[in-house]
């Protein structure tokens, strides 16, 4: 009785990125972005609570294909003390809690005006915007400090003792 031999195949795996179809923004209807901007802070997710904003809202229709860099100079346009080189844009989504009637807020990128970064390039639909969600804008004029850059905390159990 002779036994197959068996071969080792060796499996490659790639990170693969999905790649993001372009909107056709001339055949695609845009979607209104609500986004309010507080300077040196991001609101605070209880201004969202009960139906309520905050104050100081831009309206903004645009597609999922929009980059922060893009809502960055349409943010420049229509608020000129923002416009000055070294200005940071701290950009959050706010949802709505789906096991509580509250507003959860994720961070999902920083732009600088004057630099490029690496955020930049991020879409709406890259950090899985969706449409109903509103974006919270953190603006640090460039006299003050920079917004602190977030770094993965580690566990508390992976603590030495």
């Amino acid at each position: 009785m002779k036994m197959a031999g068996l071969e080792s195949m060796a499996m490659v795996v790639e990170e693969v990125k999905p790649v993001e179809k372009p909107v056709d923004r001339e055949k695609t209807c845009p979607l209104l972005l609500r986004v309010f901007c507080s300077t040196g802070r991001h609101n605070s997710t209880g201004d969202y609570a009960r139906g309520n904003v905050p104050q100081n809202e831009l309206q903004i229709y645009t597609w999922m294909d929009a980059t922060l860099r893009e809502l960055t100079g349409l943010v420049k346009e229509v608020n000129p003390e923002t416009r000055r080189k070294g200005t940071y844009f701290d950009f959050a989504i706010v949802y709505p809690d789906t096991r509580s009637p509250t507003y959860r807020m994720r961070e999902i990128g920083i732009t600088c005006s004057g630099q490029r970064g690496g955020d930049d390039n991020k879409t709406l639909s890259s950090v899985k915007f969706q449409i109903g969600n509103y974006l919270d804008i953190s603006i640090t004029p460039p006299n003050r400090l920079p917004p602190p850059m977030r770094r993965p905390q580690p566990y508390m159990n992976n603590r030495p003792y």
